[in-house]
């Protein structure tokens, strides 16, 4: 299966060969604007994860109420819950057609693999969760990883082979006329 995108023209040295999609010099319109977009479509992504954990700890908490506290019990397992919920969020929204989150859809981003292939599955829970063991181990000043490359690649996109681009639309409306 071939997938075509911008760059993609290049003659194969073997089979198999798969060139880098998404040129930044030549299509700078891919990038633009992609880090800030990108921040914040993690804030609607992170309260669209954690309503729903809100959610269930106010119920604990009034069910802990009613069963004169033995619903309480049930506390511990808002941690497994999130990380559960987390990973599947990001599972389903970036191996859905569009390649994005809610929160990345909102801001007209998505995800492909460095060779222009939409995000899957497997992809985007492994993704949530390097982000989020880089981010613990290193500090949030891995994220400033992507000031300095031409893609806007963060840390974690560099080890997974993934690229965050304008959705086809935003390229188009932000593309110079010729």
């Amino acid at each position: 299966m071939s997938y075509t995108s911008p760059g993609n023209g290049q003659s194969a040295p073997y089979a198999g060969y798969r060139p880098h999609s998404y040129d930044p010099v030549a299509h700078p319109e891919y990038f633009r604007g992609v880090l800030s977009r990108r921040l914040v479509a993690f804030m609607i992504d992170a309260v669209m994860i954690t309503g729903p954990i809100v959610l269930l700890a106010i119920f604990i908490f009034l069910f802990g109420i009613v069963t004169l506290s033995l619903g309480w019990m049930l506390f511990p397992l808002l941690s497994p819950a999130f990380i559960i919920w987390a990973i599947c969020y990001n599972a389903l929204t970036l191996g859905s057609p569009s390649s994005a989150t809610l929160g990345m859809r909102l801001m007209d981003i998505q995800m492909r693999t460095w060779y222009g292939a939409p995000a899957y599955s497997v992809l985007g829970a492994v993704h949530a969760v390097c982000f989020w063991l880089s981010v613990s181990i290193f500090t949030p000043f891995v994220l400033l990883v992507g000031l300095f490359n031409a893609r806007r690649r963060l840390a974690h996109d560099f080890l997974l082979g993934t690229v965050v681009i304008n959705t086809e639309a935003r390229a188009a409306s932000l593309r110079p006329y010729r």
